[in-house]
């Protein structure tokens, strides 16, 4: 028998059964520009069954079922025998396998490999983003080990393979392989170079044994980490398999996981080592310089992940203002509401187009393009990254007390959302690692400023913009004080020029209007009202 008093009306239908990829203009759009003529057609097709599968109600339970069901530590076993192991929920190895099989751990050696990955990335993120941080650190893991020819010769092959298989083996047995990283610990931080795990030579070239501890260590399920320990020669860079190649367990002794405030579904712990057995992966000596190509992949990684969150929460809110009435009318069509959502839309598009462009550096893999990106990684994973949190929240809101519920899946967003923005540095960390690269490195200003400059006179205000940051380059004194302040207007300035060559003229000219033209409030939705927002909404309206 119905209930009468309880008939369900103007509730927006779930945003599921459709290609995340396709419905993301912004992104394919990039994804156009960024790949040759003659693959465009194989890429689309190849990121739009990955974006049907993200928007499946398949691989929307999947997330759900991962994150409702947290990994597990298991230190021993019945017996009482140490086996530091992490049970995860089937779902977290469906999303993690679907991944591995898309291509996400193998940009390195496909035509545009760079450029379709990170699309994909941002694609499955929104599916769910903790079994992201496995995908990030494997396919990063790359240029480190390169600098070992015969490490890359063994590795390489297993990191890049298309092939997930769960649990501990020898990495021989397995058709593919996921590494971790371990750099951080207690007393140190950001400081690696506080580091005080001790690695002692062994008589084999190239061996250690390592003894120590690493604070942070995600995904310690993975069958290899680069870590950053102390040698005779100073601070090294090592890689340690879980088990050796006789079948043994190595000791990696995990204490505990972490309890965090989100990536609930991903496992972060304390590692112990004694007597561990490592491979040193390049000098003794030149530890950060051996891992710094990693660290420089994943921070692009925070970049796209955050897009990823961005995204789905600004299409979310928008697919809900397109269905939901209030006060006569649709909400989508409420000049307020509609400002809202454009200027959420906007800050959306702007974090996936710079993305996609620093992709698509790494696959020119010029000079010009390595020095470009020396200063726009650490410039962007400082901006884009501090941008999730305030974007999600307001998506949320748009959704009002429905976006408060966790079946709305906007509170796993928001939890996540700050993630990006402490992982692989924080913000003075990345403001500082650009003031370096300013000091130390003239041609990176040289190919940053060259890459804004090709909109010189598209647009006064960026013209304006630009003006103001070379005048801000120009005056060295209390630099670091100010090296936020510094690193976000050279972020605002990328984007601007990006927006201005490439987006709809509604989406650059309200981005110059807002971000770079100072007409703009202090929350969302203030943007002027001449502006041609309606365009910009519908333009980010993920079609079902």
């Amino acid at each position: 028998m119905a209930d009468s008093t309880h008939t369900v009306t103007n509730q927006a239908p779930p945003l599921v059964g459709y290609d995340v990829y396709s419905a993301d203009r912004a992104l394919a759009e990039a994804v156009d520009r960024h790949v040759g003529p003659g693959l465009r057609d194989e890429v689309r097709e190849e990121l739009s069954a990955l974006g049907r599968t993200a928007g499946s109600a398949q691989a929307q339970e999947w997330g759900t079922q991962a994150n409702e069901n947290p990994p597990k530590l298991r230190t021993h076993d019945r017996y009482g025998n140490r086996i530091d192991e992490v049970e995860f929920h089937p779902a977290w190895h469906r999303l993690l396998g679907h991944g591995v099989s898309a291509g996400l751990v193998s940009a390195w050696n496909r035509p545009a490999g760079h450029v379709r990955r990170a699309a994909g990335f941002l694609v499955w993120t929104q599916a769910e983003a903790g079994h992201g941080c496995p995908l990030s650190m494997t396919h990063a893991s790359v240029p480190a080990l390169r600098t070992d020819p015969a490490l890359a010769a063994v590795w390489e092959p297993r990191l890049t393979s298309t092939v997930y298989e769960e649990g501990l083996r020898p990495a021989a047995e397995k058709g593919g392989s996921l590494f971790g990283m371990g750099m951080t610990e207690k007393q140190g931080g950001s400081d690696v170079r506080a580091n005080t795990t001790r690695a002692e030579p062994l008589a084999a070239d190239g061996e250690y044994v390592l003894t120590g501890h690493k604070w942070f260590c995600s995904a310690p399920m993975s069958d290899g980490f680069l870590v950053l320990a102390q040698a005779p020669g100073g601070l090294t860079c090592f890689l340690v398999p879980r088990v050796l190649e006789d079948g043994t367990r190595n000791v990696f002794r995990i204490q505990r996981l972490k309890d965090k405030l989100g990536n609930r579904s991903n496992a972060s712990s304390e590692v112990e080592f004694d007597g561990t057995w490592a491979r040193r992966v390049g000098d003794e000596g030149r530890g950060v310089r051996t891992i710094i190509e990693m660290v420089a992949a994943t921070r692009l990684d925070c970049v796209l992940g955050s897009a990823a969150l961005m995204r789905q929460g600004v299409a979310q809110a928008v697919h809900h203002a397109t269905y939901r009435s209030a006060f006569g009318g649709l909400l989508v069509d409420k000049p307020l509401m509609r400002n809202v959502l454009a200027d959420l839309a906007l800050e959306s598009e702007a974090a996936t187009t710079l993305g996609l462009r620093l992709a698509a550096a790494y696959d020119a893999d010029t000079e010009e393009e390595r020095a470009f990106l020396r200063l726009a990684v650490p410039a962007a994973k400082y901006w884009v990254t501090k941008r999730c949190t305030p974007v999600v929240a307001e998506a949320l809101e748009c959704l009002g007390g429905n976006g408060y519920v966790e079946e709305s899946g906007m509170p796993r967003l928001l939890r996540e959302s700050p993630l990006n923005s402490i992982w692989e540095g924080s913000g003075n960390v990345q403001a500082l690692d650009v003031l370096r690269a300013l000091q130390r490195e003239p041609q990176a200003l040289n190919a940053f400023l060259q890459e804004v400059g090709t909109a010189r006179g598209a647009d006064h205000r960026l013209d304006a913009a630009i003006k103001d940051l070379l005048t801000e380059l120009a005056d060295l004194d209390g630099i670091e004080a100010r090296a936020r302040r510094l690193v976000e207007r050279m972020a605002l300035v990328l984007q601007g020029s990006l927006l201005v060559r490439w987006a709809p003229p509604e989406v650059a000219d309200a981005f110059c209007a807002s971000r770079l033209g100072g007409d703009w409030g202090s929350a969302f939705g203030t943007l002027p009202h001449s502006l041609d927002l309606a365009s910009v909404v519908e333009r980010a309206r993920a079609s079902v």
